[in-house]
């Protein structure tokens, strides 16, 4: 039985290009995008979606990312009473 974690090397990589396609997505379309947000309406919840969706995924993968790279947050050390 091995007590070592396994480095989500996969998810890393999967996440990593994904997060590089939404970036690269967005920002070959900007004209597009600026259309469709700008119109109003119910279009005004777009740019809220789209911060959630970048902020999910590219905060996944950085979180792999550090891992992989092993570091960890600390533990908060319980106080003695």
């Amino acid at each position: 039985m091995s007590l070592t974690k396994k480095k989500p090397y996969s998810k890393m990589i999967i996440l990593g290009i994904i997060s590089a396609s939404l970036y690269i997505l967005l920002l070959s379309r900007q004209e597009f995008v600026t259309q469709y947000f700008a119109k109003g309406g119910i279009n005004a919840f777009l740019p809220i979606i789209t911060a959630f969706i970048f902020s999910f995924v590219h905060g996944s993968f950085t979180g792999s990312f550090w891992t992989v790279l092993g570091v960890e947050a600390a533990k908060k050390k319980k106080e003695a009473q």
